[in-house]
């Protein structure tokens, strides 16, 4: 037992003698502080990772907004054929200001009538069939058979673009799908309409549902249909202007000389009126002078009655 308490004793003493040096409760406190911010940069190092994943964290969440694409390309319009190199222009698109010569050339014929192309036809010189490809990106509204036109494809872009595909002697796309720029629709083929072009792909763009000249969109933005219908609409306003300038300028006109041709009717008719007036006065004048001379006549025939009476 002596033994027990003499090292208990001892322990104890060597205890105080340690704490009793200057360095060890420093040491301590440092050890201590050390250890409670590891373990807070610990715990923020654990939340930070797991609201990364949270938008709650940011205030507002995006999680019901549909995504959009911030880099997407600005495409052009290409050939509506897989291989713009082996195809050409056969019939042209129908221009109001053409020679002719190129009206007449522009003009589809079938039944004994005459109507004027809306778009141009692709064929190869070999006559042979060629893959039809999208002209732009865009949503397939239409994708059916026609008797007169064959094979029909509309897809529609935005700003209210629509390309048409007509003439394929077969389809690979069907209304609703969604079509990439380049992507293969079908085949060129053959149509009772334009039966004299033999395999060919007839192709329209349409703006507002107006066909335009595609051969003046080749390799140019969509936007390029704004900015050119812009132009040509500035013309137009100031050309209707001036017609309605000309038109007021003529009604203006028109009305003065009928206003003075009223005028100068009704001086006429005042003239007449005047004229027809002294008439009158002077037959009335004319009645009183034969009345009065009648009355002087009657005076002296009944003078001379009294006179031989007498």
């Amino acid at each position: 037992m002596r033994e027990e308490e003499t090292k208990r004793t001892s322990q104890n003493s060597k205890m105080q003698q340690f704490f009793r040096k200057r360095w060890v409760f420093p040491a301590i406190y440092l050890v201590s502080a050390a250890l409670i911010l590891t373990a807070v940069l610990w715990y923020q190092s654990i939340g930070n990772g797991n609201s990364a994943n949270d938008p709650s964290d940011y205030g507002t969440s995006y999680q019901d907004e549909p995504t959009r694409e911030v880099n997407s390309a600005v495409e052009n319009f290409a050939m509506p054929v897989a291989d713009a190199d082996s195809v050409s222009v056969i019939r042209s698109f129908y221009e109001a200001d053409a020679t002719a010569e190129e009206q007449e050339a522009a003009l589809v014929s079938y039944n004994n009538t005459y109507e004027p192309s809306k778009g141009i036809d692709l064929a190869r010189e070999d006559g042979k069939e060629f893959d039809v490809a999208a002209a732009l990106s865009g949503t397939v509204t239409k994708a059916e058979k026609d008797p007169l036109l064959g094979n029909v494809i509309e897809i529609e872009h935005k700003d209210g673009v629509t390309t048409v595909y007509q003439s394929l002697s077969s389809m690979t796309v069907a209304a609703g799908d969604e079509v990439e720029q380049n992507e293969i629709l079908g085949q060129a083929g053959k149509s009772l309409i334009h039966e004299e072009d033999g395999v060919h792909v007839h192709f329209e763009i349409r703006k507002d549902g107006t066909a335009v000249n595609p051969v003046d969109y080749m390799d140019k933005p969509v936007s390029a249909l704004n900015e050119i219908n812009a132009e040509k609409e500035a013309p137009a306003k100031e050309e209707e202007g001036t017609e309605d300038a000309e038109k007021g300028a003529e009604e203006e006109k028109g009305a003065e000389e009928e206003k003075g041709a009223e005028e100068e009717k009704g001086a006429e008719e005042k003239g007449t009126e005047d004229e027809k007036g002294s008439e009158e006065g002077k037959e009335k004048e004319d009645a009183g002078k034969e009345g009065k001379e009648k009355g002087n006549s009657d005076e002296q025939s009944e003078a001379s009655i009294s006179t031989k009476n007498a």
